[in-house]
């Protein structure tokens, strides 16, 4: 089914354990233009199980769930089933469930007081290869990203093997720049964009962009902010 535009809504699956939070949030979805709700789940078990048989575009995934947590169906959803998309929707914005959520494969990661326009930009957002991070969670990531770690890498040339421009659009990503912004500054197409980024996690083995920023940091390639 196609929305008014000719372009498919985002088909998606809503997993939160309580129920009153579950069906509002499945109601506010149900405003949003560009957005088909095609299942909900009262648990990680059952997460994993819809997306199995319905294939959804994105999970919008809360953490504390009884069965299986949210990092763990993420982590599973991701491994068996590569096409569907993960945003954490949670109460908990702190950094003991923010980065293991990350770490297990979610690409967005929004707070419950988010706002309709921001659980749809951060829907768009992974589906277009980008991060759906809300900016508070963005800061705290850059931030835990920029601590020194002992002994960074001091280099001669690119490392694994990038190119100058893979090397540059790396750092631009570090910087925070999406694969729209990257394409501006650079005068090159998206597309190109894109390719860069893929041959970039071809040669280090990165899987995300929150890798790889991350390794843009542990490399040198980025400088932690000053104060």
């Amino acid at each position: 089914m196609t929305g008014e535009s000719g372009v498919r809504p985002a088909r998606v699956v809503v997993a939160d354990d309580q129920t009153v939070v579950r069906e509002g949030i499945v109601m506010l979805l149900g405003l949003l233009p560009g957005i088909e709700v095609v299942g909900a789940a009262a648990d990680g078990e059952e997460a994993v199980r819809l997306v199995t048989e319905l294939a959804p575009d994105v999970v919008l995934m809360d953490l504390r769930m009884p069965r299986c947590d949210g990092a763990e169906a993420t982590r599973r959803i991701r491994a068996e089933h590569p096409g569907t998309q993960v945003v954490v929707l949670t109460t908990f914005g702190d950094d003991e469930s923010l980065f293991p959520a990350l770490r297990a494969g979610a690409r967005g990661y929004l707070t419950k007081d988010a706002g309709g326009d921001e659980i749809l930009r951060a829907v768009q957002s992974v589906l277009s290869g980008d991060a759906g991070l809300s900016p508070s969670v963005q800061r705290r990531l850059l931030e835990r990203l920029s601590e020194p770690e002992p002994e960074p890498t001091v280099l001669v040339g690119p490392p694994d093997g990038l190119t100058a421009r893979e090397t540059e659009v790396l750092v631009l990503i570090a910087e925070g720049l999406s694969n729209q912004e990257i394409a501006r500054e650079l005068q090159v197409s998206t597309a190109t964009v894109k390719t860069h980024i893929n041959n970039m996690f071809t040669k280090t083995g990165l899987k995300d962009r929150a890798q790889a920023v991350r390794y843009a940091f542990r490399k040198g390639l980025v400088r932690p902010p000053a104060g």
